[in-house]
């Protein structure tokens, strides 16, 4: 069975309904994570179902996920748009005053933890008596340890966190995944032979990449602005935001520079100035609301697809071993790599109670971890860090994301308090 562009959209956003409406009636886990969760359980009910009576549904499954392609739909299509919308409703006064903190959480933190995950999971590889080089393994670090900003920001929203810490986090995974984008493309260049590695050539790529993405994002915000303080209808106003995201990210790619964090730069600029400084009162509710819609269709589309991809992983039990035990090799690595950017900055600020277990439970992987794991060239290796990769992103989604809301109450000031 073979889909169309919109039979697959079609079918994509009629689950989305379907599960979505059955979570919220009877189960009321928060909509993306049970998205997620039950989009999981309806693929291994699908296999189980096959397995008792030959229904060929795992085969019109997998030619449905065949058509999405996650890795290209998500790193070429839906993520320019999520990060986005997310960086719009960011406060960037609240960010600036805390810039080096989640700096260094972006950057530092981000190679802190590729490094410690790369050399546990060799551990773990040597363990389960897998064939995996360093090189390899520092792969899988760099694509694991970004956390994801579209699962952080759709927490936060409903967990009713404080502002400050809010600024921390939001701002941290929202710039932390084109950092990661990027030392994930370093380290398999390496990897695969295409490229010698060296750190004074990585340097030089991420400096390249990671800075020219800050400096386009800063003019398509600037340009965006510029037009928008020219006009008062909310339909063009749109289209010029639509503009800055479809033709910008494709830019970046041309210009080899991150579309990730060029995003999130745009859009902080016109969540924060634009908003306030371009937009009468009906333009700036028509452009949110345009916004908050289309995040919210994106993102029930990618939850339940990350569910369904469960069909992708091998199923041996070696391989869900390797990716359970990765599951405290990927906390430990967070820990870690949170603990020293936060020793460096309480030198020169205090933080409010509670930020570090937060920081650490609160640092969510998602799809942008499989959409990279997805691009590793095929065979046992991609099989076993595909896998592992899938273990986390469900562990961090379905357990970290259900609770830290609960975490942020007890741990947490009101959100009243100023750090």
């Amino acid at each position: 069975m073979t889909f169309t562009p919109f039979e697959t959209a079609a079918v994509v956003i009629v689950l989305a309904t379907a599960l979505g409406y059955l979570n919220h009636r009877f189960i009321g886990l928060p909509h993306t994570i049970g998205l997620t969760v039950m989009g999981a359980l309806a693929s291994l009910a699908v296999i189980v179902a096959d397995t008792v009576l030959p229904l060929r549904l795992v085969a019109a499954e997998r030619s449905l996920l065949a058509s999405i392609d996650f890795s290209d739909t998500l790193l070429n299509g839906m993520l320019s748009f999520l990060l986005f919308a997310g960086a719009l409703h960011v406060d960037l006064s609240s960010l600036l005053e805390r810039k080096w903190t989640v700096g260094l959480l972006a950057t530092l933190g981000v190679l802190i933890s590729t490094v410690l995950v790369g050399f546990g999971f060799q551990a773990i590889a040597w363990l389960l008596a897998f064939e995996v080089g360093l090189l390899w393994c520092l792969v899988f670090g760099a694509l694991i340890s970004p956390t994801d900003p579209v699962a952080v920001l759709g927490i936060l929203r409903s967990a009713g966190t404080p502002p400050a810490f809010e600024a921390k986090i939001a701002g941290e995974s929202l710039f932390n995944d084109g950092v990661g984008v990027v030392v994930f493309a370093i380290l398999l260049a390496a990897a695969t032979g295409r490229e010698a590695f060296s750190l004074a050539h990585a340097a030089e790529l991420f400096a390249l990449e990671a800075g020219g993405g800050v400096l386009l994002g800063l003019g398509l915000g600037y340009l965006g602005f510029a037009l928008m303080r020219t006009v008062d209808e909310h339909n063009i106003e749109i289209l010029i935001t639509l503009s800055i995201v479809m033709g910008g990210y494709a830019l970046a790619q041309r210009l080899h520079v991150s579309g990730p964090i060029a995003m999130a730069v745009a859009g902080l600029l016109i969540g924060n100035r634009a908003v306030a400084l371009a937009m009468s009162d009906r333009t700036r509710e028509h452009l949110l609301g345009f916004w908050s819609l289309l995040d919210e269709i994106l993102n029930s589309a990618l939850f339940l697809i990350i569910g369904l991809e469960v069909l992708a992983i091998a199923v041996g039990g070696s391989h869900l071993l390797a990716g359970l035990l990765a599951i405290p090799v990927v906390l430990g690595a967070r820990a870690l790599s949170v603990a020293l950017p936060l020793a460096v900055m309480a030198r020169l600020r205090g933080f409010m109670p509670g930020t570090y277990p937060m920081l650490v439970w609160g640092g969510l992987r998602g799809g942008i971890s499989i959409a990279l794991a997805l691009t590793l060239p095929p065979g046992d290796l991609q099989a076993l860090l595909l896998t592992a990769t899938y273990v986390v992103v469900v562990f961090s989604v379905a357990v970290q994301g259900t609770t830290v809301g609960l975490a942020a109450r007890r741990l947490l000031p009101e959100p009243t308090a100023i750090s």
